[in-house]
C-alpha cells in the first residue's frame, strides 16, 4: 500500500471556489470518479471526483476552504500499483463513443469550457431494449424547450430535419423565459426606475412617493413573459416543429416516453406519448438547490418562488451571496424590503474581480442591514412571528435572525438523473452531469447534451451556442454535410453579468486569475468620473478595465486577455470586449476602433488608449 495526495483537476477558468460539502470522511473506501467534495462558484456548485481508488487516511481540506486546480483534497491509501494510475480526468477530455475526427477547441487564455469535471462514469450503463410503437417519429427530439432546447430545435428545423421538443412547461423557453431570466429583468428594470425617479429631486425634479400594485406589477412581469413565449410558438409553427408537452423520459436508445402534463402549471394528465428519433440533443436544464434542513414553509422560497412575488416582506433573508440572489434583493429591497445575506466565502459575487465588486457595495450598502460573510445557515423553524434561522461563523461566531421572507440562492443542480439517461446508456454523473465532448456528444454517439447539464457556466447564452453546434453537426451526419459535421463548440470566452444596479460584467481573464496563475498583464482602467456621458446621466461611479497580455513574448503588443465593467448598462457593453478577445485585438485595434460620443461605450477604447499609453482623457501618467 501507498499513500498519495488528491488533487483537484482542472476545473476550467474557476480559480478559488469554496469547499461547501464534504462527501468522504477518514476510513471510507472511495472508487474512481466518486465524488469527494462539492464546491460553488457564483452560478451553480461542482462536484470533484476521486482519481484513484483507496481508502481516505487524512482530509486536507474543510469546510469553507478555498480550492484551485492543483490544491490537494485529500490522503488516500492506494495499492502500490494504483498510484502510477492516469491523472484525474478533465472536462475536455471527449466523450467515450465521440468521432475520431471530431475537432478540438482552439487554445484559449481563459477556457469557456465547462467548469465542472464532468467525468464519465467507470461502469457505462447498458441500453434498455424498447419493444413498444411510437406515437411520433422524428429525425431530432430536443428533450427540454429552454434557450439552449429550442435554439437547437429552430436550428435543426432550418437546416431540413423534421424536430420535435419535448417541455414540461405550457410554453417554450423553460426556466430562463417563463421563472428566471426573462421575468427577473422585468422586475429589475421597474427597480431601476423607481431608483432613478428617487435621485431626480437633487436635479430639480421632484415626483411623489411611488405606490406600488403589487398585482399589476406581478401582470407587468407574466404580459412579458407571455409576449416572449408567443413569439417562440408561433416560430416553431413556421418552422414546423412539433412540440409535445411533459416530462421526457428515455425508454430505450431511441425511444423517449412523456408523460403529459396540462394547465398554468405542470400536473399530470396520467397520458403518455412515445417519441422514436433518429438523434436527440439532451437540454434538461437544471434546478435551485434546496437546503435539507430548511422547513416546507411559504414564507421559504427558491428564486422561481421569489419571481412569484408572494408578499413584499419587511425583512428578508438572502442565504447565498451570487449573483440570482443579490439581483432578487435588489428588486424586493427596492419595493420596500429590508435585507439580510449570508454567504460562506469571504465576500459576495463571487467570479469577478474585486474591485469591481467594490463599487457595487459602496452603491448598496444602504439595502442591508446585515451582511454576514464567512458563514453557514446551520438551522432554520417556522413560527408565527416569522421564519427564525440560526448562522454559524466559520470562527466559531453564532447568530440568529427572524425574517418574513427566506430566499435560497445557492445555486443550481443538473436534471441528468431525472430522465433515466441510463436507459439510453447515456453516462450521469452522481451529480447530475452528463460529459460531452466539444460537438456536444455524449458517450452515445447519436446522442448529444447541451446546457446546464453539460456543466459550467450555467448560463443560456451558453446553451444557445451549445445548441446550434449540436444541431449543426447532426444535420452533417444525417444529410450528408461535411461543413456542418464538422462543427464545434469552441468559444474563447463567455461572459457573465450581474443585472443589478449598478451592473457588473466580466468576461476572459480576471486580474485575481491572472495573480494566481502567473501571468503578468498590462492594465488599462478608465474611470466613468472622466466620462461626459455617465457624468450627464449622474452616474459615474463606474470604470471599464481591460487587461492585456504582457509576457515577454508579447513584445509590449499584447492580445486582451479579458476585461470588467462596473456601471449603468455594463452587460449591454461586455459583448464588444468579448469580440476583441475572440478576434485577437490589442490594445492598438480597440483604441482605434472609432466609438461613438458621447457614450459609455466609449470608455472601452479609452481604457484601451490607457493601456497603450495615448488616452487624453486623463490626466498624463506619472513618468
Amino acid at each position: 500500500m501507498a499513500l498519495m495526495d488528491i488533487q483537484v483537476p482542472d476545473i476550467g477558468d474557476f480559480k478559488d471556489v469554496a469547499v461547501i460539502e464534504l462527501l468522504v470522511k477518514p476510513g471510507d473506501t472511495v472508487q474512481v470518479d466518486q465524488s469527494l467534495i462539492t464546491v460553488e462558484s457564483d452560478k451553480a456548485s461542482m462536484e470533484i471526483p476521486s482519481s484513484h481508488a483507496g481508502v481516505v487516511k487524512e482530509l486536507k481540506v474543510k469546510l469553507g476552504d478555498k480550492v484551485s486546480e492543483g490544491s490537494v483534497i485529500l490522503s488516500l491509501e492506494v495499492a502500490g500499483e494504483a498510484a502510477a494510475a492516469v491523472p484525474p480526468s478533465a472536462p475536455s477530455a471527449p466523450a467515450t463513443g465521440a468521432p475520431a475526427s471530431a475537432p478540438t477547441a482552439a487554445p484559449v487564455v481563459a477556457p469557456a469550457s465547462s467548469a465542472a469535471p464532468v467525468v464519465a462514469p467507470a461502469v457505462l450503463p447498458a441500453a434498455a431494449s424498447f419493444s413498444g410503437s411510437a406515437d411520433l417519429a422524428c429525425d431530432v427530439l430536443v428533450l427540454g424547450g429552454g434557450p439552449g432546447g429550442y435554439s437547437a430545435a429552430f436550428r435543426a428545423a432550418d437546416l431540413g430535419l423534421k424536430v420535435a421538443i419535448v417541455e414540461r412547461y405550457a410554453t417554450l423557453g423553460g426556466v430562463c423565459l417563463n421563472v428566471g431570466c426573462i421575468p427577473s429583468k422585468a422586475l429589475l428594470h421597474v427597480a431601476a426606475v423607481m431608483d432613478e425617479v428617487s435621485h431626480m429631486a437633487d436635479l430639480g425634479v421632484e415626483f411623489g412617493r411611488p405606490l406600488v400594485n403589487i398585482d399589476k406589477l406581478r401582470g407587468h412581469k407574466e404580459k412579458v413573459i407571455g409576449k416572449l413565449t408567443g413569439g417562440l410558438a408561433a416560430m416553431a409553427k413556421m418552422r414546423k416543429v412539433t412540440v409535445v408537452r411533459g416530462y421526457g423520459a428515455f425508454v430505450g436508445p431511441n425511444h423517449v416516453e412523456v408523460e403529459e402534463t396540462t394547465g398554468t402549471g405542470q400536473d399530470k394528465t396520467g397520458s403518455k406519448t412515445v417519441v422514436a428519433f433518429k438523434r436527440c440533443i439532451i437540454a434538461a436544464g437544471s434546478q435551485a438547490v434546496r437546503l435539507p434542513f430548511l422547513p416546507d414553509d411559504p414564507r421559504i422560497v427558491d428564486s422561481t418562488g421569489a419571481l412569484a412575488l408572494p408578499t413584499v416582506p419587511k425583512k428578508m433573508l438572502i442565504i447565498g451571496g451570487g449573483i440570482i440572489g443579490l439581483e432578487m434583493g435588489t428588486v424586493y429591497s427596492t419595493l420596500g424590503a429590508r435585507l439580510d445575506v449570508v454567504e460562506m466565502m469571504d465576500g459576495l459575487m463571487q467570479g469577478a474581480d474585486r474591485d469591481l465588486v467594490k463599487v457595487w457595495e459602496k452603491m448598496n450598502k444602504g439595502r442591508f442591514d446585515n451582511i454576514l460573510l464567512k458563514t453557514k445557515t446551520v438551522g432554520a423553524q417556522a413560527t408565527p412571528e416569522g421564519i427564525r434561522v440560526q448562522f454559524e461563523g466559520l470562527d466559531g461566531t453564532k447568530s440568529e435572525g427572524i425574517y418574513d421572507l427566506v430566499l435560497q440562492a445557492v445555486g443550481r443542480t443538473p436534471n441528468g438523473k431525472k430522465i433515466a439517461a441510463d436507459k439510453a446508456g447515456v453516462a450521469v454523473t452522481d451529480r447530475g452531469f452528463i460529459g460531452v465532448d466539444v460537438q456536444m456528444r455524449t458517450n452515445v454517439p447519436h446522442i448529444f447534451a447541451i446546457g446546464d447539464i453539460v456543466g459550467q457556466p450555467m448560463l443560456a447564452h451558453k446553451a444557445v451556442h451549445e445548441g446550434h453546434v449540436a444541431a449543426e453537426v447532426i444535420a452533417g451526419e444525417l444529410l450528408g454535410d461535411a461543413a456542418l459535421a464538422r462543427s464545434a463548440f469552441d468559444a474563447r470566452v463567455i461572459p457573465s453579468v450581474a443585472y443589478t444596479d449598478p451592473e457588473v460584467a466580466w468576461v476572459g481573464l480576471t486580474e485575481d486569475q491572472a495573480k494566481a496563475q502567473g501571468i503578468p498583464v498590462k492594465k488599462g482602467l478608465f474611470p466613468w468620473s472622466a466620462s461626459g456621458r455617465a457624468i450627464a446621466n449622474g452616474r459615474d461611479e463606474g470604470f471599464t478595465k481591460l487587461l492585456f497580455d504582457d509576457r515577454p513574448e508579447a513584445h509590449g503588443h499584447g492580445k486582451i486577455l479579458g476585461g470588467g465593467i462596473v456601471g449603468t448598462h455594463a452587460g449591454d457593453m461586455i459583448g464588444e470586449i468579448a469580440l476583441a478577445i475572440e478576434m485577437g485585438a490589442d490594445a492598438v485595434d480597440i483604441g482605434k476602433t472609432i466609438h461613438p460620443h458621447p457614450t459609455l461605450g466609449e470608455s472601452i477604447g479609452m481604457a484601451a488608449e490607457v493601456a497603450h499609453g495615448s488616452c487624453t482623457d486623463l490626466p498624463p501618467p506619472r513618468r
